[in-house]
């Protein structure tokens, strides 16, 4: 579904049927260490980013929110989780290492982007 933002977002949910006006997204919902979600939230949201990188479907996020130094701000935090290998993912944009070594054409694509890189040591 298409978020406040503009994004795609399989876990954003809004529903505007018969009356009703809600608006929520799903993975702070169950999230008891959160703050509650609000519609701006979207727009510094990694989540639809994530997902366009990565449709592992054994990944399972969790998206925390939490206000910065001195309450001024929100920050939003996303935790990844393999439920196929029961590990957490270091990098949810490049997802779970056991998975790409299962998968040796993901290994290829992930070394051809490593290698596209641009040479910082140079300058």
């Amino acid at each position: 579904m298409r978020t406040p933002d503009g994004r795609e977002c399989k876990h954003y949910f809004e529903d505007y049927h018969r009356g009703r006006n809600i608006q929520e997204c799903r993975l702070v919902k169950g999230n008891p260490d959160s703050f509650r979600w609000r519609p701006e939230d979207c727009a510094k949201c990694p989540v639809p980013d994530i997902l366009n990188a990565n449709a592992s479907p054994y990944m399972r996020l969790k998206l925390t929110i939490t206000t910065r130094f001195m309450g001024f701000g929100r920050k939003l935090e996303v935790s990844a989780h393999c439920i196929k290998h029961n590990i957490p993912i270091e990098d949810p944009y490049v997802g779970c290492p056991k998975d790409i070594e299962e998968r040796p054409g993901l290994d290829l694509f992930r070394q051809a982007l490593e290698n596209d890189k641009p040479d910082t040591d140079n300058d």
